[in-house]
């Protein structure tokens, strides 16, 4: 027995931990998730676990360890990871496309399930109405719920922490999580059968980290609404990219744009973890979306109020056939782009792939545990950014890790 779990120590060592719930669903209540001091949810450790409750832990904790697949019928990109198909398209539910954050076509795809009857309910990630800057994982049995459950939510979620009860219950199941959280699921099915059997479709999004509650505090602080006045708090959506709102309970609005919000405040609060994570993209998933940002003559994404556009990448021949079946039966509107607009229209994302290496190098000089990541074609991603980028990068790791107070 594992007073303390070896395997949540050396996560705790390098700070790797992505809160994705995982090791509180396997350790049969042993641990629990609790927002840290810093505001992310991390594992509390109960009572001892077992030797194979912590071999569990290691051979799918995504802060120790994550695998790219790549399916048959799909291309292996080296940017972009898994891809059979890439459409630029949005929800063709009006409400739909303006409620979520980035066109509606991941909402719009879960309801098209739900209506079709092809799963019995969503996991999925939601506002909690308790605590409204932080969320819950609820599961949705109809389009309202679904609809009730949109928009972009930039702070620590767990939806893996409940992942036993759900196995355990009767029915079938979509599941939409982080890329962390859908790798740790794919890692976690090779130990679990029933995970095939009950979660026929897996949903991810493009992601560019998590932020810390205190960065939500930090953005109610500049809309000047207290956390105790608080009645709702969107992060965006209602418009594209939609506002930071926050609604007091005597009916204040206040709102802070989408490059305020998360590019002047949010970003500067992501966990470390995600700062060295080479699958913002979802690579695990059935089907992953993102913003499909417009450009500018030069090719920088614009974040004017515009009509959504969902950027929908089919990672496997199951997720391909699903687009399809949405489409022909009118849930979504959508047409092929371009594999290689996708730089234009996230950036970002390539940055963070690129300098992926030279950050995981980093670690490893400073003698941090490292995480074992496979299939990633790093090395090849290191090349677009080029050298000194990396070299900047580098140096910036290790002054995070030296002095940790530091951004």
């Amino acid at each position: 027995m594992a007073l303390t779990s070896p395997a949540l120590s050396r996560v705790r060592k390098g700070d790797l931990c992505s809160g994705c719930g995982l090791c509180a669903a396997i350790s049969d209540g042993k641990i629990e998730m609790e927002v840290s001091d810093g505001g992310f949810l991390r594992p509390r450790q109960l009572a001892p676990l077992s030797g194979e409750e912590d071999r569990l832990i290691s051979a799918t904790c995504p802060g120790l360890r994550l695998a790219q697949p790549v399916s048959e019928g799909s291309t292996d990109h080296t940017l972009w990871g898994p891809v059979v198909q890439v459409r630029s398209g949005h929800a063709a539910d009006p409400e739909m496309r303006r409620n979520a954050s980035s066109g509606g076509a991941l909402s719009a795809l879960l309801a098209y399930l739900l209506e079709k009857k092809e799963v019995d309910y969503v996991v999925q990630t939601s506002a909690d109405a308790g605590f409204p800057i932080g969320n819950v994982t609820v599961k949705s049995f109809g389009r309202d719920e679904v609809f009730d459950a949109a928009g972009s939510r930039y702070a620590p979620s767990a939806p893996l922490a409940s992942l036993e009860a759900h196995l355990s219950e009767e029915g079938r199941f979509a599941f939409v999580g982080k890329p962390c959280d859908v790798a740790a699921l794919r890692a976690m099915s090779r130990f679990d059968s029933r995970i095939e059997r009950k979660i026929p479709y897996v949903f991810s999004f493009f992601c560019a980290g998590v932020p810390s509650l205190n960065g939500a505090r930090e953005v109610l602080g500049r809309l000047g609404v207290k956390e105790g006045e608080l009645q709702s708090f969107r992060y965006r959506g209602d418009g594209w990219p939609g506002f930071a709102t926050a609604v007091s309970r005597d009916g204040r609005v206040a709102r802070l744009s989408y490059a305020d919000s998360w590019g002047g405040i949010l970003s500067r609060h992501v966990q470390f973890r995600c700062k060295i994570c080479p699958d913002g993209t979802g690579g695990a998933a059935d089907i992953v979306c993102a913003d499909a940002w417009i450009c500018d003559d030069k090719g920088y994404p614009l974040f004017e109020e515009e009509e959504g556009w969902s950027l929908i990448v089919s990672r496997n021949r199951h997720g391909e056939g699903l687009l399809q079946r949405a489409m022909d039966d009118g849930a979504i509107v959508a047409s092929q782009t371009d594999i290689d607009g996708i730089e234009n229209m996230q950036p970002g994302q390539v940055k963070r792939k690129g300098l992926a290496l030279s950050r995981i190098v980093a670690m490893a000089v400073t003698l941090k545990p490292v995480p074992r990541f496979a299939g990633f074609n790093l090395a090849k991603a290191a090349r677009k950014p080029g050298i000194w980028q990396n070299v900047r990068s580098f140096l910036g790791t290790i002054r995070r890790i030296v002095l940790p107070g530091r951004k």
